[in-house]
């Protein structure tokens, strides 16, 4: 396939940039990855405090896609023998719906438990607003998992929905966040995929750290 790049962030705190990524490698897009400066604009966007559309964006035979579910459609229309949906009209439906729940919402769990791959917690105090969030993606995957057989979300392989939602599965696990067992074993299973455990070695490996990121309760 044609090499194409992909623009990212900090492999430990940036869930868009391994949303892209993931993306990518689901699609078997082969990717050079051009990092972006840990300037003010960009660490603005990792604190959640401004939009940023650096990052992710893939560029590709002329191409420029910044979004990530647009980055998935458009890996998908490239790539269709890739299987990045479903195959059934139904649970691709509901691929794409999830997908984009997660893409849109979640405010209050990305800002109380912002990701860091470094960093694992025994416990941690969960701020009262997180939890409907929490709970709702507990909903989503108890329902997935229990529909489609699991051990990812709509069966027995990744799709685009296990790429949105690996940066929470990350999060549960950095936070200690209690859930039931069924999810516990889906985060162990994003953990321990082959494209997710290269991003996690490439994280730790990176120098660079945000104080204000580093919380510590």
């Amino acid at each position: 396939m044609t090499q194409a790049e992909l623009t990212v962030s900090s492999k430990t705190y940036s869930a868009w940039s391994l949303r892209g990524w993931l993306l990518c490698k689901l699609a078997g897009l082969e990717v050079t990855e051009r990092v972006v400066e840990n300037d003010a604009s960009n660490r603005a966007e990792l604190l959640l405090l401004s939009p940023s559309v650096l990052v992710p964006r893939l560029t590709h035979e002329g191409a420029s896609v910044w979004d990530t579910l647009a980055i998935a459609e458009y890996l998908n229309e490239l790539y269709p023998q890739a299987g990045m949906y479903p195959a059934d009209r139904i649970a691709r439906a509901h691929c794409r719906a999830i997908s984009g729940e997660i893409h849109s919402g979640f405010t209050n769990l990305r800002s109380a438990l912002p990701m860091n791959l470094k960093v694992r917690h025994k416990t941690f105090p969960i701020f009262s607003g997180a939890k409907p969030d929490i709970d709702r993606v507990e909903a989503i995957w108890q329902e997935c998992l229990s529909t489609y057989g699991g051990p990812f979300l709509f069966g027995d392989r990744p799709t685009i929905a296990d790429a949105m939602f690996a940066p929470v599965t990350q999060r549960f696990l950095t936070y200690a966040v209690p859930c039931s067992p069924q999810s516990a074993l889906y985060c162990t299973t994003v953990t321990e995929w082959a494209p997710m455990a290269e991003w996690l070695d490439a994280a730790r490996a990176e120098p660079e750290e945000m104080a204000e990121l580093e919380v510590e309760f």
